[in-house]
């Protein structure tokens, strides 16, 4: 379990790496800090209140899983997280 731990974060320091060089081989005032690596999210943008509203609480996103508010992956929308629990529970 340790070893697999271990090359998770290998994978996401590797994919980190590559979003950020993708980033800093673009003009500056084309930077946006935000994108895909490999069609993985990233945003390296500094995080704001309503990025973490929309992202951790959107019931106007119908995705389980949407990107990152910072880093590179996924986080889970906590609205339809719930919302799927409620469906099940009848």
């Amino acid at each position: 379990m340790n070893r697999i731990r271990r090359l998770v974060s290998l994978a996401g320091m590797l994919l980190a790496a590559a979003a950020i060089i993708e980033q800093l081989r673009l003009p500056a005032d084309e930077r946006t800090w935000e994108g895909r690596i490999f069609s993985i999210p990233y945003d390296f943008r500094v995080p704001t209140l309503q990025r973490m509203a929309e992202r951790w609480w959107n019931p106007n996103d119908v995705r389980l899983f949407v990107p990152q508010v910072f880093g590179v992956g996924w986080t889970v929308n906590l609205y339809q997280a719930r919302r799927l629990v409620m469906d099940l529970a009848g």
